[in-house]
């Protein structure tokens, strides 16, 4: 099972998420709150954008929103916007 084990916030409304396979992603969140739903309104202000947190490895805001971290993995492995971290030995 897929979890999101650290998160960075960035510019605009992405985040670069990084996943318990050793991948990470930058996850722009754009397309998502221009669906104005009211589970996502709040996310349009910056301050309450980057109060987000992970719970049991999935990508969490105060107000309930949830947003499971197998899905977002999915949408970025189809993006090719997935990287992993070369292993030195």
């Amino acid at each position: 099972m897929i979890k999101i084990i650290r998160i960075e916030p960035l510019e605009g409304k992405i985040l670069r998420l990084y996943f318990s396979d050793g991948s990470h992603g930058d996850y722009d969140l754009q397309p998502l709150i221009a669906r104005h739903t009211e589970l996502v309104k709040p996310l349009t202000d910056d301050d309450y954008f980057k109060r987000c947190y992970l719970e049991l490895g999935a990508l969490c805001w105060p107000n309930g929103l949830e947003l499971s971290p197998a899905n977002i993995h999915r949408k970025l492995a189809e993006q090719q916007l997935l990287h992993y971290e070369e292993k030195v030995a």
